[in-house]
């Protein structure tokens, strides 16, 4: 006799009413399936999460999609595996999660985990292409972060964003201030004292001009108390901190440079040397080579523009002061400013102060002072 499936009922309705359970049969299924995976890929979003796991040959055995509140819940039922994801925000958060449930987890940057992407882009040719990328040999990682590497980075960011804020009142102001004649300069000391005596009663300003500018004399004050709580909290963790305290010695090198460094660098054996630190930077010469033929242009600008601004700041100050000493490093920099200029020379200072900082962190050396000149 054969049977046929009313239309009215559904499969899983169909299958009890015939003696089966197919739940149960995809669990069990499933969980085989779920024993074969070596390497997963996540693609990381803020609620929909895709996620694609091969076995050891490498090839595709299991992709499911899951929400944010179950995909803790999917991870654990994994045995050991290595996962990959993209370096992104929260990306460190689950790096932590997975880790505590015995899991290898690492972070690709995403532009290298694009060339592997085959076909048209989606979330599941993405979790594939960061699964085939995080088992490259030669594959560049990035260091997951611990909570307290990214509370100091957090206050970093902060401050940067205060500046941002105190950058774009003191910009209205001088702006608004010119329109009546008045033109003041950048320094937002110089700023605040101009525009103090300009509202003074007998300014020659009208009463709803004053007005305005009192608001806007209000908020920079409010910013710059905020702009100091964040530098006295990163003064506090400099020197409470005794590798930041270490990195402090050496020249060029302050709380700001310090503790930036201390939150993104992460774990610094993952660098084969300094050069590949400073490259990691953006501090050493982009290539643009053929033909055996070797052509170098100027530095790459890659890595965190905010941590090379702060090297080459420092580079700055030490190549300002160079005159001042007479010490082996002073003597170098004053000839490399007399014969490429100061710019470079503060390129270089950041160059050679990365450099020092890797040594210090990798290998838990101190900083040794250049000997005087006899």
């Amino acid at each position: 006799m054969r049977w046929s499936r009313p239309p009215s009922q559904t499969a899983a309705k169909w299958a009890r009413m015939m003696g089966h359970h197919p739940t149960i049969i995809n669990e069990n299924r499933e969980g085989t399936i779920m024993k074969k995976i070596t390497t997963l890929g996540i693609d990381l979003a803020k609620s929909i999460f895709h996620l694609v796991g091969c076995d050891e040959k490498g090839k595709e055995v299991f992709r499911k999609v899951t929400g944010r509140s179950e995909l803790k819940k999917s991870v654990m039922g994994l045995p050991p595996c290595l996962i990959g994801m993209e370096a992104c925000g929260s990306a460190s958060y689950w790096a932590r999660e997975f880790q505590k449930m015995g899991h290898d987890v690492k972070l690709i940057p995403p532009q290298y985990v694009k060339p592997f992407v085959k076909t048209n882009k989606n979330d599941f040719n993405d979790a594939l292409g960061i699964c085939e990328a995080v088992v490259r040999p030669n594959m560049t990682f990035a260091s997951v972060k611990t909570e307290q590497e990214q509370d100091i980075q957090s206050l970093h960011r902060i401050r940067r964003q205060v500046l941002q804020f105190r950058t774009a009142i003191i910009n209205q102001i001088r702006g608004l201030l010119a329109e009546y004649g008045i033109v003041l300069g950048p320094s937002p000391k110089k700023v605040r004292m101009a525009l103090g005596q300009h509202l003074a009663p007998e300014s020659p300003l009208s009463p709803l001009a004053k007005s305005n500018f009192i608001l806007l004399l209000n908020q920079l004050t409010e910013i710059e108390v905020h702009l100091a709580t964040c530098d006295e909290r990163i003064k506090d963790m400099a020197q409470s901190h005794p590798v930041c305290k270490r990195l402090m010695r050496v020249p060029g090198i302050g709380v700001l440079t310090a503790t930036a460094l201390l939150a993104s660098i992460g774990d610094p054996t993952r660098f084969r040397n300094g050069r590949q630190f400073a490259a990691w930077l953006g501090l050493v010469p982009r290539q643009h080579s053929s033909g055996g033929k070797n052509n170098l242009l100027g530095i790459s600008k890659r890595g965190d523009a905010y941590l090379r601004t702060l090297l080459i700041h420092g580079g700055r100050a030490v190549a300002m002061r160079a005159p001042l000493k007479e010490d082996r490093r002073s003597r170098w920099v004053q000839e490399l400013v007399s014969r490429r200029g100061m710019n470079i020379a503060c390129v270089a200072v950041a160059n050679k102060n990365a450099r020092i900082l890797w040594t210090m962190l990798a290998k838990g050396e101190e900083y040794r002072h250049s000997s005087k000149a006899s």
